[in-house]
């Protein structure tokens, strides 16, 4: 068997294999709220043999969306139009997992294949909050500073999203701290100018992630996983460091995370990214080896053989396909057959499976 096809273990979920889809976000939802778009994306990922789909990221409270188009999990209404998308994908045999988000200062912005500036009130948008009254970039909003009461708060919305989560379904929760979102940005000395103990020091820095990682991990059933995306380097001189990840992600596990997702970047428009196949798996690998705990890869992996050769060689417990996984829903059925593994094809589609990919 091809090691991207073994099961994996998180707690007691069983994945059909190491192939996850990461979260994507689609800027198609009207108050939060999924709608049919969201329901044939996922829903044909689910058909195209995934043993993973986290949804894209999932906003903990209104003035947390990305875009007005996000998702979101701030109030029960919320639940039902994802917990049928989540029906429709177990019954596929592919769990789905919820990615709680929080944009702070990166808030309050047009959807993604639109410019990326702040959007004035006037037309939509409201005002954004952040670790520090810093920019993303001169066509972002100044955020306004975060106080104590307002963090407790946002806490306290990671916590009730989990919850309805829960209700909707999903069989794990990831913690987005990546991206320059604002998790992130608290662990950033480029966007964290605080003095008080949410800012400075590294232990000051990862505080609010600390804390939202702890209160998920208690509303959240034990035996269901926890997933946290990190951003492992701004690639910034000055900025968030592999190192400083590989710290956080041992706080992270003794605290109850059982995967985590490594990405990079975000945090400042003028990072200089050396971008390239497999770019980010390095990062994915010193996390696994040195912080003791399952990571999943992400970036430019595209090829059966190569994803192989990510989980293979110890890089990474399971890779993440994004733009490739857009392309062709179905990637996992056809590297299985790449592969010489005997995937589960749906009954529908026997007839289009191609010879010997299939058990007959």
């Amino acid at each position: 068997m091809p090691h991207l096809f073994e099961p994996l273990k998180l707690r007691d979920l069983v994945l059909r294999n190491r192939i996850g889809v990461p979260a994507m976000c689609q800027y198609s939802a009207h108050d939060g709220l999924a709608d049919d778009w969201h329901f044939v994306h996922y829903g044909t990922r689910a058909v195209g043999g995934a043993g993973l789909i986290t949804s894209e990221a999932t906003a903990v409270a209104p003035e947390g969306r990305i875009s007005p188009a996000d998702l979101g999990l701030w109030n029960d209404a919320q639940i039902e139009p994802l917990a049928r998308i989540v029906r429709f994908a177990n019954d596929q045999g592919c769990p789905m997992a919820v990615q709680l988000a929080h944009a702070g200062r990166k808030a309050s912005v047009r959807r993604g294949w639109e410019a990326q500036t702040s959007i004035p009130q006037s037309e939509g948008g409201w005002p954004v909050v952040g670790p520090s009254p810093v920019p993303f970039s001169d066509k972002h909003a100044i955020p306004a500073q975060l106080d104590e009461a307002g963090l407790r708060n946002v806490v306290a919305q990671f916590v009730t999203a989990a919850k309805r989560a829960y209700a909707a379904g999903f069989a794990a929760v990831e913690i987005h701290g990546a991206h320059g979102y604002l998790l992130h940005q608290f662990l950033s000395p480029l966007a964290n100018r605080r003095a008080d103990a949410y800012g400075g020091n590294f232990k000051n820095r990862t505080r609010l992630i600390v804390e939202v990682v702890e209160g998920v991990r208690d509303a959240w059933p034990e035996r269901l996983p926890l997933l946290v995306r990190l951003s492992a380097t701004d690639w910034v001189e000055g900025g968030w460091t592999a190192e400083e990840t590989v710290e956080l992600c041992r706080l992270l596990k003794a605290r109850g995370a059982d995967l985590i997702n490594v990405s990079t970047a975000g945090t400042t428009p003028d990072a200089k990214i050396p971008v390239g196949p497999g770019f980010q798996t390095e990062f994915a690998e010193k996390v696994r080896r040195e912080a003791d705990i399952a990571t999943a890869a992400v970036g430019l992996i595209t090829s059966p053989a190569q994803a192989d050769h990510v989980v293979r060689s110890g890089q990474a417990d399971m890779v993440l396909l994004g733009r490739e996984i857009l392309r062709n829903p179905y990637w996992p059925l056809t590297a299985a057959h790449e592969l010489g593994h005997i995937a589960a094809w749906p009954p529908q589609y026997l007839r289009s499976a191609p010879a010997g990919s299939v058990a007959r």
